[in-house]
């Protein structure tokens, strides 16, 4: 299974981010929590930006345009093979900047993408 990092976690029910982790979960997909949030979401602690870590498949992203830019470096630090982009968080200059480093940006969303096998 593709572990995830999920930057955007949320411990509100109501979050998409929640969901997503919650789904990871019930399709048996390892996750990390990453956010500016405490507590914990499916069970898993959310952390702040603090640890790289280096066996990361797919980040998916939960914070708009506007926020992306002070986690540029760490997303480039992890090296993941894809980035997906969820409604709302689409960023044209992170996705030229993900091409540059060879990883793949994805527009779609992470809830459908696991709900439809396509994750």
């Amino acid at each position: 299974m593709k572990k995830t990092l999920i930057i955007g976690a949320s411990p509100d029910p109501t979050r998409y981010a929640y969901k997503a982790a919650h789904m990871l979960k019930r399709f048996n997909h390892d996750f990390v929590n990453v956010g500016i949030k405490k507590g914990d979401v499916a069970g898993v602690t959310i952390e702040k930006p603090d640890q790289i870590h280096t066996d990361i498949d797919t980040i998916t992203l939960y914070i708009g345009p506007a926020l992306q830019p002070q986690y540029h470096d760490y997303i480039l630090e992890t090296n993941p093979k894809r980035v997906i982009f969820n409604p709302g968080t689409e960023n044209y200059e992170l996705e030229k900047l993900l091409d540059q480093h060879n990883i793949e940006p994805v527009r779609a969303c992470t809830l459908v993408l696991l709900s439809t096998g396509q994750y």
